[in-house]
């Protein structure tokens, strides 16, 4: 092991957070604000293939982008109208809305490719690798951005900024108390079911954010069910990382390790054993969460 293959590690690491950490995200303004939004994983999905479509058709990354974002945010208001206006149960939205985006996706890859299990095509464009010129001649800083694109960067750039909004900000201090005591922020003057709509779309963004990053990033391409429950492992980061959006990025990298680890040891373990690592990881960080949070409650106990 030298520096070169650890650099590559972190870079493959990097890489493969940046959806993970986009739904951990989208988890936490949830939890912020007192929903609980299990469709994480549906809305990431139709992002994906939303960005791929409009990319096929316009011929335009900004457009896919924009529409991949969208169409999460869509689906987030969707999720927020049944959840926080007319009182769904959670699970039962969340587990509907994440069945009906693999089968509408799937439905529409047929519809508009006419293909059937993915869609890959030359004429569909990724997004532009970003180079800082002053760290690409760094020997090892240049191998650990290599390949980078704009998505990874502003994943961290959003993480930051959604930090200084809840914490730092007069609206997201209104939101916190929005999810801690709903009555009492009515008592306010603050409207709870309208700002836990707003932040269910904005999950919704977010989670669109990483289906385009997905689909649009190392590869260009969609694939039945390609978010391959990174929705869930993202409900896992906000978890692990306490819904603060700071220890989320270190929770999703934690993630995007494991994740780049296990398609490195494909060289010399069976591909069916390294893919599982991931969802192994991701029972034992949460194991760990929850018994950490059973001796905090102890302790607090006289």
């Amino acid at each position: 092991m030298d520096a070169n293959f650890v650099a590559v590690t972190i870079n493959s690491a990097i890489r493969s957070s940046t959806p993970i950490m986009m739904a951990a995200l989208g988890s936490a303004i949830c939890n912020r604000a007192g929903v609980f939004n299990v469709a994480l994983e549906g809305q990431m999905l139709i992002g994906a293939f939303c960005a791929i479509a409009v990319n096929w058709f316009t011929q335009s990354i900004i457009l896919s982008v924009l529409g991949g974002i969208l169409a999460g945010g869509a689906v987030g208001a969707l999720v927020g109208i049944l959840q926080v206006r007319y009182k769904a149960a959670d699970l039962v939205v969340g587990t509907s809305v994440n069945l009906l985006a693999g089968a509408l996706t799937a439905i529409l890859l047929f519809i508009l490719f006419g293909v059937r299990g993915s869609f890959k095509n030359p004429a569909l464009l990724a997004l532009p690798r970003i180079e800082i010129p002053i760290l690409k001649d760094i020997p090892f800083v240049s191998v650990l951005l290599r390949n980078l694109t704009v998505m990874d960067y502003l994943a961290y750039l959003t993480a930051i900024g959604m930090f200084v909004f809840l914490f730092k900000t007069i609206k997201g201090y209104h939101l916190i108390s929005v999810g801690i005591k709903p009555d009492a922020a009515e008592s306010m003057g603050l409207h709870s079911q309208r700002a836990q709509i707003i932040a269910v779309v904005c999950s919704g963004l977010l989670c669109g954010f990483g289906g385009v990053s997905l689909s649009m990033g190392q590869v260009t391409l969609f694939t039945e069910n390609m978010t391959a429950g990174r929705g869930f492992i993202g409900m896992a980061a906000c978890n692990l990382g306490r819904s603060n959006p700071v220890i989320i990025i270190l929770a999703s990298l934690f993630f995007g390790l494991c994740d780049a680890g296990a398609i490195i040891a494909q060289n010399t373990i069976p591909s069916q054993l390294t893919q599982s690592v991931p969802y192994i990881a991701t029972v034992i960080a949460l194991i760990f969460f929850s018994r950490e949070r059973v001796k905090a409650k102890v302790r607090l106990i006289p």
